[in-house]
């Protein structure tokens, strides 16, 4: 990880597919660095039925955008950011991204990030995946992307949902090469 990453700019989305408190996590973990969140109106459904409270994540980012204000500054490629992470994702954003649909300012700028060769993140969060899902990662991954799912692992030996959430949180921040410590590593087996 490089530790002299500091007060980089990062555009945090979150869309409308459970995980909401994901998003908010990620955010309380930046730190010092500079967000522009963008927030689609389905998050807004999603995050009252998950109890996150949305005006305590607004709060968290630096900037807050809806999903159609097209004519913000994060809205063009002249504007220097250095990732975006898409957190959670739903597929019709996944979808929208994948496929060019440039239809809101979430999919405009991953399109951006992608176009420049910014790290582009996206946390998919849906399971069964059909196949279509399935392409269209293809898809994000060919162009550049990271797909990091909320995968669950357990040999770190979770005990709450705070650890659960910390773990899915830690490999979005690995994915941007920032440091943490919200889970234990795997360290090997122990030879002695």
């Amino acid at each position: 990880m490089f530790a002299w990453l500091v007060n980089m700019k990062f555009i945090v989305a979150v869309t409308g597919t459970s995980g909401v408190v994901l998003c908010k996590r990620f955010l309380e973990c930046l730190g010092e660095h500079a967000t522009y969140l963008i927030v689609s109106d389905a998050a807004y459904k999603v995050a009252e039925y998950e109890n996150v409270d949305m005006a305590e994540l607004k709060n968290l980012a630096g900037r807050v955008y809806g999903e159609d204000d097209l004519d913000a500054d994060i809205a063009s490629s002249s504007n220097l950011v250095d990732a975006m992470v898409v957190v959670p994702c739903s597929m019709k954003t996944l979808s929208a991204v994948a496929n060019g649909f440039c239809g809101n300012l979430i999919t405009r700028a991953a399109e951006n990030i992608l176009k420049t060769g910014k790290k582009l993140v996206v946390v998919p969060r849906d399971t069964p995946l059909s196949l279509a899902a399935i392409e269209n990662m293809k898809k994000l991954k060919l162009a550049g992307a990271l797909i990091v799912p909320p995968n669950m692992a357990y040999y770190y030996g979770p005990v709450t949902l705070d650890d659960v959430t910390d773990f899915f949180v830690g490999k979005v921040l690995d994915a941007l090469d920032l440091e943490h410590n919200l889970y234990s590593r795997w360290a090997g087996e122990d030879e002695s």
